[in-house]
């Protein structure tokens, strides 16, 4: 599993784990049974304290994406994909509402907004 932190963003490093993990459990790289790796195991790999793994893992599991079993680690959780489809949605709509920002201060039109959806977006 190939994580890759970032000293200089402004994310914190256990959210930036959560996020990556999170990212290769909806595209299907990491798929539901799959074992993480140890807290201590991904902590010594990232050079980090376990103290953030373990606090990225908890996000994880609150957020629904893995389960701990007992003694034998973290799995990957069976996903919903309903659920799946609203983790997509929120994250699409968090990246559309830092593109309207970025619209409104070039002061570019609502329409020429549109249209270039309409172009990037294939239509």
């Amino acid at each position: 599993m190939d994580i890759i932190l970032s000293n200089s963003s402004d994310e914190p490093i256990y959210a930036q784990i959560a996020t990556q993990i999170k990212a290769l459990i909806m595209n299907g790289t990491l798929k539901s049974g799959d074992a993480l790796p140890s807290m201590r195991m991904l902590a010594t790999q990232l050079r980090i304290s376990v103290i953030t793994t373990k606090r990225a893992y908890e996000e994880l599991e609150r957020d629904g994406f893995i389960e701990t079993v007992a003694g034998k680690g973290c799995f990957v959780k069976m996903q919903n994909t309903d659920f799946l489809r609203e983790e997509h949605m929120r994250q699409i709509e968090t990246l559309l509402e830092k593109v309207c920002e970025q619209a409104k201060v070039c002061d570019l039109s609502l329409e020429d907004l549109k249209e270039m959806l309409d172009l990037m977006y294939g239509g």
